[in-house]
């Protein structure tokens, strides 16, 4: 069973993530916080984290940066969640992510960018 860490400071877009990932057979994680976030990479070793980029304690591309730099964790692929939809947000994302998905998002591509990269 793949493993997923959902990480984003919004607690309706977990619920929901949490409910449709584990509908489709995935084992899920959540965190608040990109601090959060980091220890339980550490701790689970997701194999998918679907990250938001404006999270408190540690922002995204932080957490993302602890990802690619951790030889644990460098290989774990990574969606980007935000609101940020500029053509250069999404450029810089997709520098360090596998997959970059705008707010306001359909769970339906959610789950299929997710069975794309695992």
């Amino acid at each position: 069973m793949n493993r997923i860490l959902i990480a984003d400071d919004e607690p309706n877009i977990l619920l929901s993530l949490d409910f449709l990932m584990r509908k489709n057979g995935y084992e899920v994680f959540v965190a608040r916080d990109g601090r959060e976030a980091v220890e339980i990479i550490k701790k689970k070793k997701p194999d998918a984290v679907i990250l938001d980029i404006m999270m408190p304690e540690m922002d995204g591309y932080e957490v993302c940066q602890f990802i690619r730099n951790n030889e644990e964790s460098k290989t774990t692929k990574v969606i980007f969640l935000s609101a940020k939809s500029q053509p250069s947000d999404i450029e810089k994302g997709l520098t360090m992510a596998n997959s970059y998905i705008t707010k306001p998002f359909s769970t339906k591509d959610i789950v299929n960018e997710v069975k794309k990269l695992l």
